[in-house]
């Protein structure tokens, strides 16, 4: 599986560089330079440094959903499985980072059906943080409002049929009927037990604080690497237009938004009064700094993982 994995990440890394170049076939190569040579190059520094911020805060939000689940792990090994994470951003809604519950089932045996579910949480949560924001930006700048809104009701009612232990318990009785289902109920119980003590009230509003904080960070790095170029823009509207690209991305469900980020980035800056080939380099910068640099902290941290652990087992992982 973890071969799968690389290549599937390989694929991402090659449509993204196809996709770029056609970015900048279409903007004009030598515009394109002549707005990196604008750019700060001392500001790089500080945008991996919010990104960071951002994996830290979310690593927060993960080792507090494992205390929730009592799941026994020592801080240094969820930290390096949190970060392993990473190297699944170019996955279609980061479901790839389903890997994290082998990787605690290689450390300490927990059925990946107990941990399965943090993934979940988190990206529920992430998304909800990523709307409100988006939603708060919608209205004051009158832009997007029907899309942030619809993604945010989606997202509350999807919420509210999982923590439903009625509506749960009949479409079990509904469907185990049928022997698939009947031969995994106890992994679908866990499966289940999890996913809705994590979003109880009290750790979802929790995790959704966690959450608005940790995308702050790389809000604001957006703006750092807008301000370079115009600095009449506001830091309120780069933490809506980066929270509403990274949402319209997401649920495209294509590998890390790819494409759907990037065009929506150009689309927002453009309209800002930015020139393409500004708009094209601000874009260029900021998924570097951010979906890029998260790859290569998950690549590093597997290999650490790997050395300690020894091998990826995906075998009987239920």
């Amino acid at each position: 599986m973890l071969e799968k994995l690389k290549q599937r990440t390989l694929i991402s890394i090659a449509f993204a560089g196809l996709l770029y170049l056609a970015i900048t076939i279409y903007i004009d190569f030598d515009l394109l330079l002549l707005s990196f040579t604008k750019f700060n190059l001392l500001l790089i520094p500080f945008l991996l440094l919010l990104s960071l911020g951002n994996y830290l805060v979310r690593y927060i939000k993960w080792n507090y959903y494992i205390s929730i689940l009592n799941i026994d792990l020592h801080k240094k090994d969820s930290l390096m499985i949190f970060m392993s994470g990473l190297l699944m951003s170019v996955t279609p809604g980061k479901i790839g980072e389903l890997l994290k519950a082998y990787l605690v089932k290689t450390v300490n045996k927990t059925p990946v059906s107990v941990t399965a579910p943090i993934i979940f949480a988190e990206r529920a949560t992430d998304f909800l943080s990523l709307t409100i924001l988006a939603l708060i930006g919608a209205y004051i700048y009158d832009y997007g409002r029907n899309a942030a809104l619809i993604i945010t009701i989606v997202i509350l009612i999807g919420i509210f049929i999982l923590t439903n232990r009625k509506l749960f318990d009949s479409i079990m009785k509904f469907l185990s009927i049928i022997k698939f289902v009947e031969k995994r109920i106890e992994s679908i119980e866990r499966l289940y037990h999890s996913t809705y003590t994590l979003l109880k009230i009290k750790p979802l509003i929790i995790a959704i604080i966690i959450s608005v904080l940790s995308w702050g960070f790389e809000c604001y790095g957006y703006y750092l690497v807008i301000n370079n170029f115009n600095n009449t823009i506001d830091v309120s509207w780069s933490f809506f237009s980066y929270s509403f690209s990274t949402i319209v991305g997401a649920v495209s469900m294509l590998p890390g938004g790819l494409g759907v980020t990037e065009g929506s980035f150009l689309l927002m800056l453009t309209s800002k009064g930015l020139s393409a080939n500004d708009a094209a380099a601000t874009t260029f910068i900021t998924r570097v700094a951010t979906l890029w640099f998260a790859v290569i902290v998950g690549i590093l941290a597997i290999i650490f993982f790997q050395r300690r652990f020894g091998k990826i087992n995906f075998n009987n992982n239920t």
